[in-house]
């Protein structure tokens, strides 16, 4: 009973502070997101007031957290938005790989930490959070804007590349054959293929099954549906967060609008508190003696993630404010790069990396809402010395795709776009 007591103040103690920390952030116009992490800071491991009881229950509604994030960007698109996007983002998916994978695996070889620490640090680096973006988007009012599906294909990509990835990381970690290691590979694909399949090939099936008048019904079932599989997909070695991306995708028409609004208000309770976790597991006083490569590397991959959005936007055909916006937002890293250390840190590599990968990702989780806000105001503003006022946008530049043979060139800078 006592515990019980104590699990309830602590719990209720942290939505209530929560609540007055989005209000705080929304007077300042802000996102709450680095408010959310600091207060995590301040209660987790070394902080002021450890908390103890919760701290299960906690981590159970991050994991909630990101899956309905990822659930609610995936309502925002058809099945057939993601195969083209797929199909024409490609290129940006190389681009984004070897930009941002690269400053990580260079550190860990200038550190001296060897070829499986440079993998698993090229991971870290790489891989952006999908659902710290996510926020963000919703926060900033940018899910319909033009550059969404350009930031939403390269986080599906990378996502997606996570099915490979991290079987081998664990392989190498583990110092597994290579058949063993095949063998988890050729289930994680395998299963991510099929997932995609259904989405794609049965949305209408799975939308017309789901559909209910009665709102309870529609809840619990799309709830049901999306933690089931995402579930199911994480227990085979594919991201969670894919899985209820591709549920989102299923669904369309009424059911998905209906989802979205009851869904709404779980997202924002759980997506906070999976930024209160990340903080609750970061011990302050570890990050002091790597905070000076942290920081290096973050300003590196801070202007490959930038040149990557603005680049792939640019290819789509996005307008210079929105080639900058998409730029901006890439920018956070979180949910994955965390798991990518935690392999690393158990497997016993190297005691740095785990600090260092900690104090990496709390610096651009937290950077990552201030470069998707400001970037583009800061580039109009370096354009154009002295504030004077840029001509407008005269369209892309050679090379550019183009939106519809129809489109007409002013599109080319309108913001916002409604989905299909």
């Amino acid at each position: 009973m006592h515990s019980s007591a104590v699990f309830l103040i602590e719990f209720g103690a942290i939505i209530l502070g929560l609540g007055l920390l989005g209000r705080l952030a929304a007077r300042l116009s802000f996102s709450p997101i680095p408010l959310y992490l600091l207060a995590g800071l301040a209660f987790g491991e070394g902080g002021l007031l450890p908390l103890g009881a919760s701290e299960e229950f906690v981590a159970i509604g991050a994991e909630i957290g990101v899956v309905l994030l990822l659930l609610m960007l995936g309502l925002e698109y058809t099945a057939s938005d993601l195969v083209s996007n797929l199909r024409t983002q490609y290129p940006a998916g190389i681009v984004d790989a070897t930009f941002n994978a690269l400053p990580g695996a260079v550190m860990a070889l200038l550190l001296g930490w060897g070829p499986i620490a440079a993998v698993v640090l090229a991971g870290i680096t790489w891989i952006s959070s999908s659902g710290v973006i996510a926020k963000v988007l919703g926060d900033l009012g940018r899910i319909g804007n033009r550059e969404t599906p350009v930031i939403l294909s390269i986080l599906v990509l990378e996502d997606l590349s996570m099915a490979v990835y991290l079987p081998v990381v664990t392989a190498l970690l583990a110092g597994t054959g290579l058949a063993a290691g095949s063998v988890t590979l050729a289930v994680a694909l395998g299963v991510a293929g099929l997932v995609l399949l259904l989405a794609v090939r049965f949305g209408r099936h799975i939308s017309r099954f789901v559909s209910s008048d009665d709102p309870e019904k529609l809840l619990l079932v799309v709830l049901g549906l999306t933690l089931l599989v995402a579930g199911v997909a994480q227990q085979l070695q594919v991201s969670a967060a894919v899985g209820a991306f591709l549920v989102g995708i299923a669904l369309s028409g009424e059911v998905a609008e209906g989802a979205h609004n009851l869904l709404a208000p779980l997202r924002d309770l759980f997506a906070a508190v999976f930024f209160v976790f990340f903080g609750l597991h970061t011990d302050p006083a570890s990050i002091p003696p790597v905070l000076l490569p942290a920081l290096a590397l973050a300003v590196v991959t801070t202007l490959t993630k930038i040149a990557t959005g603005y680049w792939a936007a640019r290819r789509a055909g996005i307008s210079s404010k929105g080639r900058w916006r998409a730029g901006g937002t890439l920018v956070a890293r979180g949910e994955f790069s965390i798991v990518i250390a935690g392999l690393a840190v158990t497997s016993g590599i190297d005691s740095d990396l785990g600090p260092l990968a900690t104090a990496y990702v709390l610096i651009l989780v937290v950077l990552g809402p201030l470069t998707a806000r400001y970037t583009e105001p800061l580039a109009r503003r370096l354009a154009a010395p002295g504030g004077r006022r840029t001509a407008p946008d005269a369209g892309p530049a050679a090379g550019d795709a183009p939106l519809t043979e129809d489109a007409e060139p002013a599109l080319r800078d309108q913001d916002t776009v409604g989905r299909p």
